[in-house]
């Protein structure tokens, strides 16, 4: 074989090398904050989550971060990450704040989980951030909760990229169940996806009578059209609180349809071109 030939061999070897690397470093980063301080439901949830969460980018080749510093929640700590996870609360400061909407107005991906949404007046938690949470979110204050954490019977009411392979209906994983103020129904911004199914009810234990929900419409899982976005209302481990144990009953994570669902917003949201 001539010089000229081996030479051209070598150069398509390197490109071929290069090729192979700049694709290895295509994967996409997800970032997820949390607290982790307060319910110890949410703090199980917490390291269920980062566990959970390395295993299945490995499997499907994207990379997982986590951080309890939310002063990390500025500009140039985001620009590395095409997804924003927030695992149990919210960011509190104005810089923030201020850097996250920045952040999902620019094309960012969100996936939120149960207590994220949270806010009450005369609270840990106000309202004090309408954009997200009556804007971004849609959902505005939280109303109430069924109790204990039991599972339910959870429909799919859209069909979308990030419903794709779920069953019409599935049984989900102990979880307390938030209702909200405002009506999500009415909000053309929110496409909800998943809700309780009537079977459900009566859906909670108590002891106390409104912790037991015997009708209505609950939306858990939705995403805003305007944003990549994805709110998900499970996030909330069962918990051995009566026995003084706080020994973990549940995990959120040991379903299908589920884990299904938060994978393919993951994948839709990491490798969108924008």
């Amino acid at each position: 074989m001539s010089k000229k030939y081996i030479l051209i061999a070598l150069f398509s070897i390197c490109l071929l090398g290069f090729s192979q690397s700049k694709k290895a470093n295509s994967k996409f980063k997800v970032i997820a904050f949390y607290t982790a301080k307060n319910d110890q439901a949410h703090i199980s949830f917490v390291h269920e989550a980062n566990k959970w969460f390395p295993k299945i980018a490995e499997e499907n080749h994207f990379e997982y971060d986590s951080t309890s510093n939310w002063d990390n929640l500025n500009a140039k700590f985001l620009a590395q990450y095409k997804v924003v996870l927030f695992l149990d609360t919210r960011p509190e400061t104005s810089g923030q704040r201020e850097a996250f909407q920045k952040y999902m107005k620019n094309g960012g991906g969100f996936i939120g989980f149960h207590f994220s949404a949270f806010a009450l007046n005369d609270s840990s938690y106000p309202q004090n951030w309408d954009w997200y949470h009556n804007t971004f979110l849609g959902s505005g204050e939280y109303g109430s909760n069924t109790w204990r954490p039991t599972s339910a019977v959870l429909r799919v009411e859209n069909k979308d990229p990030i419903t794709k392979g779920l069953t019409k209906t599935f049984s989900s994983q102990p979880n307390e169940w938030y209702r909200w103020s405002n009506d999500l129904t009415k909000n053309p911004n929110i496409k909800i996806l998943v809700a309780i199914d009537e079977s459900s009810f009566p859906l909670g234990t108590g002891p106390k009578a409104h912790e037991i929900w015997h009708s209505g419409y609950y939306p858990v899982v939705w995403t805003n059209i305007k944003y990549k976005m994805l709110y998900v209302n499970m996030g909330h481990n069962d918990i051995d609180y009566e026995h003084g144990t706080n020994k973990t009953l549940s995990n959120t994570f040991e379903n299908e349809n589920q884990n299904k669902l938060i994978l393919n917003a993951l994948q839709l949201f990491g490798n969108s071109k924008k």
